[in-house]
């Protein structure tokens, strides 16, 4: 199954815990494991404190200092920072389910990492019974 996000900045991290959590609850499925995959090579899938907003933005302010977006690269698309920032965080997570919840700690949550936008972006969703 897939859920789809649509961010409005270039560089954002949005909370898809929520949309997620429908998924699987529409699925019946209360216990195993949730995949959750970004399905672009500029857009990642990360878990990280979703209790002050302030996280997101130092996150987003390190890595654009860490890998600016106009850096001299050679890719001919020009958003070759985009893909750095994505093979560092990565395009899945990996989340256990019990009892049709997630297993995350008191302030965890599930984020879609927008490193090219604003774009119109599909996330994979797998649950795997167990």
């Amino acid at each position: 199954m897939h859920i789809s996000v649509k961010t409005n900045a270039r560089t954002q991290m949005i909370d898809i815990t929520s949309k997620v959590q429908t998924a699987v609850k529409e699925s019946g499925i209360k216990n195993g494991l949730v995949h959750v995959f970004s399905m672009h090579t500029t857009a990642a899938v990360t878990i990280n404190e979703n209790a002050d907003p302030a996280v997101e933005a130092d996150i987003l302010n390190t890595i654009n200092k860490v890998i600016p977006w106009d850096d001299h690269f050679k890719h001919m698309e020009g958003n070759s920072a985009a893909h750095i920032k994505v093979s560092l965080f990565g395009p899945s997570e990996i989340i256990p389910l019990e009892n049709g919840s997630f297993v995350l700690g008191t302030w965890q949550g599930i984020y879609f990492c927008e490193f090219d936008g604003p774009r119109n972006r599909r996330v994979n969703i797998k649950i795997i019974p167990g």
